[in-house]
């Protein structure tokens, strides 16, 4: 595959999106997109099962980021443990069936969810060896309301516990901001162990209550460059590229309003946000028409 040009490296979520799989596809293929981040219910809910769902995401050309989420898989005992491994064995075969090499991993927000670090450690090193034969890495999330791992700074001294080669991070703008993450921590991770950047924006600056918290981030997310928070994700994006990041990143964007609107509009927001990021912040050139070309070579053109 060539170098990214443009906006190849950013993708969208499904989860902005009404309408078919096969519907949402081509609306982000139409708005430019090369790249997807797909949700599980996308395929456990495709009226021809996992294989429909598959036929469909390859028929699009589009290229998978990953697949979410495993939701509080550590610290769980006895049968709610056998429960959480079977949950994550279906969703590794899922990954494995789309041809996808990443599970987006979130930090428990269960409160029967054992705290012990030695506890978390041990059980996503378990997931990290369950997904090793199929090549798939795990993309562990920090979520802001949750337990025990509610930072990124948190999440990241859980991967350095794990040390497994097929154990990373994932970023998520949302829940770094409204954790109060503070850019500094990104000079302390491993560059290379951070396997996904999600972004998105929300419309105020504060949030009042831990329910206002959840509710924004399953319901009233916005697209970076829409929201309050523009400043700061341009800081976010910008020390990451000064990293060395060079990794994928997916708009995710949960909005309910935007489950009402025709998809190619939404999508068409969304490539908005991706040339403001990759011109506007990034400081990308516009590919010339020989350079768009000369990528077509690839399913996603």
């Amino acid at each position: 595959m060539s170098e990214p040009t443009h906006f190849d490296d950013f993708g969208m979520d499904t989860q902005s999106l009404a309408g078919t799989l096969a519907g949402r596809l081509e609306a982000m293929r139409a708005a430019g997109f090369r790249r997807v981040m797909l949700e599980a219910a996308d395929l456990a809910a495709h009226p021809g099962g996992v294989e429909g769902a598959v036929r469909d995401v390859r028929a699009s050309g589009l290229q998978v980021i990953g697949l979410r989420t495993l939701h509080g898989f550590e610290g769980m005992l006895g049968a709610a443990h056998a429960y959480k491994v079977e949950v994550a064995r279906t969703l590794l075969g899922m990954c494995a069936a789309l041809g996808c090499r990443l599970l987006l991993a979130a930090s428990s927000t269960d409160p029967h969810a054992a705290g012990d670090a030695g506890h978390i450690a041990r059980d996503l090193r378990k997931l990290a060896t369950m997904a090793l034969p199929s090549g798939i890495r795990i993309a562990y999330e920090a979520v802001s309301w949750a337990r025990q791992v509610a930072t990124l700074a948190a999440a990241a001294e859980v991967a350095e516990r794990v040390d497994s080669p097929n154990f990373g991070l994932a970023i998520d703008s949302y829940h770094s901001f409204a954790g109060g993450t503070a850019l500094d921590v990104l000079d302390e991770i491993d560059i290379e162990r951070v396997y996904l950047v999600e972004l998105s924006d929300f419309l105020w600056r504060g949030l009042r209550s831990q329910a206002e918290h959840i509710d924004t981030a399953e319901h009233f997310r916005v697209f970076p460059g829409q929201g309050a928070h523009g400043p700061a994700l341009q800081g976010l994006v910008l020390a990451l590229d000064r990293l060395g990041y060079r990794g994928p990143y997916s708009l995710a964007v949960a909005n309910r309003d935007y489950l009402q609107l025709p998809p190619a509009a939404v999508a068409e927001q969304a490539r908005r946000a991706a040339v403001w990021l990759a011109e506007g912040v990034l400081r990308r050139a516009v590919p010339l028409p020989h350079q768009l070309l000369q990528g077509c070579g690839r399913a996603a053109c």
